[in-house]
């Protein structure tokens, strides 16, 4: 299984398949480094600033991982992206917030699912997906004005319109939350798509093949049980709803 960035278990001869974004879109790329560098199917990594950031702004949470005093861990949160910075935020209790403004270096990752793909052989079975890897030392977002922008960026990465129509932090929930900026400078996508790849001797077996796609879709939203009856369902909802 091919474990740099997301799974994965075909050969090392792609034959022909249409796994990367690795061709360059004309826009700025971030020159790999020993710890980018995509090793296992180099193929499929892309260093485009764009491609990179796509994938970023599509996915709705990201892993951290860190380690202290030898002990790795790795958290979930919700994250956002201003330009080539990446926000993440939390309560001053927390472990991971802590220690990272403390200088502690970070390691960012996001994956987006994109298709189950079906080969005849178990062996060859993968998964279609885009990743990031951010890697960097994060520091912590004192200047007000750039920890609104912070949470407001948080805030309509969940749904874009929200922050308008929602309450403001006051000065007491600014004061209350940590926000860490980490630069976009070393990092690094990987990308699979295309169907399964199987041995030659094995597309003659008898056994369906092919990629089973996936894909985020909202549910109706529900309404809280104690909102105001005449409040209507915003219309950056239904706009969010209909992307399904």
């Amino acid at each position: 299984m091919d474990k740099e960035h997301n799974p994965s278990s075909e050969p090392d001869v792609h034959r022909g398949e249409a796994q990367t974004l690795a061709a360059t879109d004309g826009g700025e790329r971030l020159e790999p480094t020993e710890r980018t560098q995509i090793k296992r199917y180099p193929t499929r990594g892309n260093y485009e600033r764009r491609a990179i950031e796509a994938i970023l702004d599509e996915a709705m949470v990201c892993h951290v991982g860190f380690a202290i005093e030898g002990q790795p861990y790795v958290i979930p949160t919700i994250h956002a992206r201003i330009g080539d910075r990446l926000f993440i935020h939390g309560s001053p209790m927390s472990r991971m917030l802590r220690n990272a403004a403390a200088g502690v270096p970070l390691c960012l990752t996001v994956t987006l699912h994109d298709g189950i793909v079906l080969a005849r052989s178990a062996f060859h079975h993968s998964m279609n997906y885009r990743s990031a890897v951010v890697l960097g030392t994060a520091r912590e977002v004192t200047e007000t004005t750039v920890k609104l922008a912070a949470m407001r960026a948080l805030v309509d990465h969940l749904m874009t319109g929200r922050w308008e129509d929602a309450r403001q932090p006051t000065a007491g929930e600014i004061a209350a939350t940590i926000i860490l900026e980490l630069p976009l400078s070393e990092a690094s996508a990987k990308v699979r798509t295309g169907g399964p790849i199987d041995s030659e001797a094995d597309y003659a077996l008898p056994v369906w093949a092919g990629v089973v796609p996936l894909r985020l879709t909202p549910g109706t939203p529900v309404r809280d049980e104690r909102l105001q009856s005449e409040i209507e369902l915003p219309e950056y909802v239904r706009r969010w709803r209909s992307r399904s």
